[in-house]
């Protein structure tokens, strides 16, 4: 008798209890969204609504799917707010209330990315992969395009060879991404080197000695840092960079990227260890990078490694995660079955 009169009661008292979560105009979602950098952005809308068009930096978590709180703790950090979207606010607004209940503070988009596009704010379509480094901390690396990337950690916003346009494909900055504390910046073909969004984004650049070189007289908030091949430097504690090297070996293919000229990256957060590797081929010196937890591979003739180079380059680096980038028209699709052991994650990074 008791059970049963807890079971008609439980629904009653919710009815009469205040929500924990607070709902958000868009205006005040947006406000909150730009002025905290520390804030973090979900979509708990399916993987193929989400991939079709989301606010720029968010991760997705379904909630319709089995297992969304689990997921909910594994991906982010209860210390930090979290601002939540779906559709329309409803199954964001069931989503937030099931966080709050977790420990989480969580405001909700009322109205969902549908009041978000009606006011014109910025969507996007790349994705977003979240990592946990050992001492619990997400890292969240949004897959821009081709070689651009950006990395969230920590409140941190660190930009990897960002470029506003290339073909059609056009990225805002400005709109979609915090002012950089650092950016990475390979070498200085267009796909990679791009003087607007270097002066967009502000910040800390670390790049070679040829991109540092045109970088003088331009409008940029602070002078470069250089780093050759072998080269390294504490960006600030815990944050470590090592520039190694990226070049041809295809003798007709020399001249694109020379040895000694471009730089690759290993970037450690904390002793989480990212591997961009720029334009390379599958050198010998990849042999000597090891311990790495994501690895991006570029993968497109005549210019970097064709599919077979580049498992190769991966069997040198054996990364935990590997994602092919900058493949242009190069088909990717079987490099996960060629390297069993490594979770390979293609995604659209042309």
């Amino acid at each position: 008798m008791k059970k049963l009169s807890l079971i008609v009661l439980l629904p009653l008292l919710s009815l009469f209890s205040c929500k924990g979560y607070k709902d958000l105009s868009v205006e005040e979602f947006q406000k909150r969204l730009a002025e905290d950098g520390t804030v973090q952005l979900l979509d708990v809308r399916t993987p193929q609504e989400f991939v079709e068009g989301h606010i720029p930096g968010a991760i997705n978590i379904d909630w319709l799917a089995d297992g969304f709180v689990e997921a909910a703790k594994a991906a982010l950090d209860p210390e930090r707010e979290v601002l939540i979207y779906c559709r329309s606010g409803r199954r964001s607004a069931e989503a937030a209330a099931a966080m709050e209940g977790i420990g989480f503070k969580v405001y909700n988009l009322k109205g969902g990315i549908i009041a978000w596009k009606d006011a014109d704010m910025p969507i996007t379509t790349f994705e977003v992969e979240r990592f946990r480094a050992a001492d619990g901390t997400i890292v969240e690396i949004s897959l821009i395009k081709h070689a651009s990337l950006a990395i969230s950690y920590k409140g941190l916003s660190i930009q990897i060879d960002p470029v506003i346009s290339l073909g059609n494909n056009v990225t805002d900055y400005a709109a979609w991404f915090p002012e950089a504390d650092y950016v990475l910046v390979t070498h200085e073909h267009g796909d990679h080197f791009d003087k607007e969004a270097l002066g967009i984004l502000g910040g800390q650049i670390v790049t070679n000695a040829n991109c540092a070189k045109m970088l003088d007289g331009n409008k940029i908030k602070s002078e470069a840092k250089v780093l050759a091949n072998g080269e390294s430097a504490e960006l600030q504690e815990g944050i470590r960079v090592e520039a190694v090297p990226a070049y041809n070996t295809t003798p007709e293919h020399l001249q694109f990227h020379p040895k000694g000229r471009d730089n690759g990256y290993i970037l450690s957060l904390d002793g989480f260890r990212i591997y961009i590797a720029g334009d390379t081929e599958d050198i010998p010196e990849m042999a000597s990078i090891q311990d790495i937890d994501v690895a991006f591979l570029p993968c497109n003739q005549p210019y970097t490694m064709t599919v077979e180079q580049l498992v190769r380059a991966a069997q040198m680096v054996k990364p935990r995660v590997l994602i092919p980038y900058h493949f242009g028209q190069t088909d990717v699709s079987g490099i996960p079955e060629a390297l069993p052991g490594i979770d390979v994650r293609v995604r659209q990074m042309q």
